[in-house]
């Protein structure tokens, strides 16, 4: 039976970093491993003032078709995610369509979706290629939440990086599930938790979103800027996470002890190992890696998958929970085994 199976994996990430020794400087209340302890990252990717998410997303691309996995011609669909678009419009996907050199009979469509999109996007891709729609789908991830954060604002500027993946999805022979089954959820009630107040319709840019002003820790943000209310978030990942696994297990008609390694969404490392003793998965089989890159929303799984593979950590055979959290409030979670 004809099956979607992820296929490769690229990453790209950009040359720009910001290290916790400029954060300490700049900040002067706080020491660089201080923040290491805390965030789990020593080094954010921060994307150039002329890059944007699509030029990072085609990097990751390019990367994949240099690695002779696929060629630009064979795509037949191109799926990207992302939370900072080139324009409200055209879609990005058209743009990187042409610069990609994909076909025109390819389709290609962005969708906005951030923490847990990936896992989103691996559900769109699996149904195209299933339904016979396509035969190999480009699931490419990008982000550059840096141009969003007020550099005065520790709370954020401390814990995102930019960074881009690209997926190849292909379908496989195989009598069970490679991707899937899926579980999903959404809570609109937490869409202020995080967000970027000012620059879509609702709000768009005035005067008033220049202004900016300091809260009770000392951050600064003006409307304009990427605002999160950290708590809240971290009250939200405790509660739902596990719940999203349980739920994950008993569709897949298996236990944790089954399952071989677990890929949460990489957020910071004090949510995420109080996130692995709750769920009770062994630190050997919980991925916890952001050292160098931050957090870079869309595409903390993928690169953390890529990683994970070419580590050894994860073979071919084996079961991957991924599951992703967060802004929205929205999360996913699937099941991928390793071809």
């Amino acid at each position: 039976m004809k099956r979607a199976a992820i296929k490769a994996i690229s990453s790209y990430l950009p040359a720009g970093e910001l290290t916790n020794e400029q954060l300490a400087e700049e900040f002067g209340d706080v020491e660089p491993s201080v923040i290491l302890e805390r965030t789990g990252i020593r080094v954010r990717r921060i994307a150039g003032r002329e890059e944007c998410a699509s030029d990072l997303g085609v990097a990751a691309a390019l990367h994949l078709f240099e690695s002779g996995s696929i060629q630009p011609e064979e795509i037949d669909f191109l799926l990207f995610c992302t939370q900072s678009p080139d324009y409200l419009l055209p879609t990005t996907a058209c743009i990187m369509q042409e610069r990609l050199g994909l076909r025109t009979d390819c389709g290609a469509i962005d969708f906005n979706q951030g923490c847990s999109g990936y896992v989103y996007g691996l559900s769109l891709a699996k149904s195209l290629i299933e339904t016979d729609a396509a035969r190999s789908v480009l699931l490419i991830t990008a982000d550059t939440y840096s141009k969003y954060i007020n550099a005065r604002d520790k709370s954020v500027r401390t814990l995102f990086g930019d960074g881009a993946s690209a997926t190849l999805i292909g379908a496989s022979e195989s009598e069970t599930n490679l991707i899937g089954p899926f579980v999903f959820g959404t809570d609109g009630r937490g869409a202020e938790k995080l967000i970027v107040p000012v620059g879509g319709m609702r709000r768009p840019f005035d005067d008033e979103a220049m202004i900016e002003s300091e809260d009770e820790q000392g951050n600064r943000r003006s409307p304009r800027n990427l605002y999160m209310n950290g708590p809240e978030i971290f009250n939200f990942t405790m509660r739902t996470v596990p719940l999203v696994m349980d739920e994950l297990l008993r569709k897949c008609g298996c236990s944790l002890d089954e399952i071989d390694y677990v890929i949460p969404h990489q957020a910071n490392k004090f949510m995420l190992e109080r996130l692995q003793r709750r769920l009770k998965v062994p630190a050997e089989k919980f991925h916890i890696e952001l050292e160098n890159t931050g957090n870079t929303v869309s595409s903390t799984i993928p690169i953390a998958l890529e990683s994970a593979r070419r580590e050894g950590r994860i073979k071919a055979g084996d079961t991957v929970a991924l599951v992703g959290f967060g802004v929205g409030y929205s999360w996913a979670a699937t099941l991928v085994r390793i071809v």
